[in-house]
């Protein structure tokens, strides 16, 4: 399955728009999601999954672990008739995850996969799409750990406020609801080994607020945030990667946990912070994140 890891930034491209995929492609969004469900209106849907699944096809092969933007498809719902129909046309080379909207249960997510290894087995594919599952409804947010732990294909969960907050009346620039939401999501994903990512922020004029929000989701562990604006990527990409400073730390920590445990202990001050095990694991997870970014020259 593709890992999502190095994903911190989604830029949402409508499938309806192939004049904009290349524009996309030439931005420094980490993943591109090409739409086929609430960017499509009803009477475009054929046309635009037609044009995403040529775009696909059209990609040159990448090498095994070559880097390059993960490319994502997300799809209309599981209970629409054009469920099936997005699958077998966008499955095949090109394609990395597929995002499914609406997830609610484990049952959805098995019936997804079922659907997915049927899609494949028709066009030949290789069995290695990831699902990436959207948490944008009150069942799917009670729900959240058993969608995330349902199967191996499942990578990441990604919130949709806009679906989740407007029905229920919440505003969307509540930090209680925003916190509360990120932070079940959050625990579920680390429960599943998986990364999670926030959802977009609708107001394209609003940077400071863009990166506010990428910021407090970094703060409690997301890996990245959706975007739906090119200006918005830079902006998210600077909130998800490892400061220079956050990195010199990390060495530090990790150059005195080298010393200290061969010594035999295990619990030591860092300036004038208590370190351990735990604190030991999130250095080395930071410091290997930037060298995978490529911003670990600190």
């Amino acid at each position: 399955m593709p890992s999502l890891a190095l994903m911190r930034s989604k830029l949402f491209v409508p499938g309806s728009r192939p004049e904009l995929f290349g524009k996309a492609v030439a931005t420094a969004a980490d993943a591109l999601s090409l739409d086929l469900e609430d960017a499509v209106a009803p009477g475009r849907k054929e046309e635009a999954r037609g044009a995403v699944a040529a775009f696909l096809r059209s990609l040159p092969p990448r090498a095994d672990g070559a880097p390059g933007k993960v490319m994502i498809v997300r799809v209309n719902g599981l209970a629409t008739s054009l469920f099936e129909a997005d699958l077998r046309a966008i499955t095949g080379p090109g394609l990395d995850v597929v995002n499914l909207p609406m997830a609610e249960s484990a049952a959805d997510i098995q019936a997804a996969v079922a659907a997915l290894e049927a899609a494949e087995q028709t066009t030949g594919a290789g069995g290695t799409v990831g699902l990436l599952a959207n948490i944008e409804t009150p069942r799917g947010l009670l729900a959240v750990a058993e969608i995330a732990a349902a199967h191996p294909r499942v990578v990441g969960l990604q919130i949709g406020y806009g679906d989740l907050f407007e029905p229920a009346g919440i505003a969307r620039d509540s930090e209680a609801a925003l916190n509360h939401v990120r932070l079940v999501v959050r625990f579920a994903a680390a429960a599943a080994g998986i990364p999670c990512f926030d959802g977009s922020l609708a107001a394209v004029d609003a940077p400071e607020r863009c990166r506010a929000e990428a910021e407090a989701a970094r703060r409690l562990g997301f890996a990245g945030k959706s975007c739906i604006h090119p200006s918005q990527v830079p902006i998210v990409n600077a909130a998800f990667a490892p400061s220079p400073a956050e990195v010199a730390r990390a060495r530090r920590v990790l150059e005195a946990a080298g010393e200290r445990l061969a010594g035999g202990t295990g619990a030591f001050l860092v300036e004038g912070q208590m370190v351990d095990a735990p604190f030991i694991e999130s250095a080395r997870a930071l410091v290997a994140l930037a060298e995978r970014l490529g911003t670990a020259e600190a």
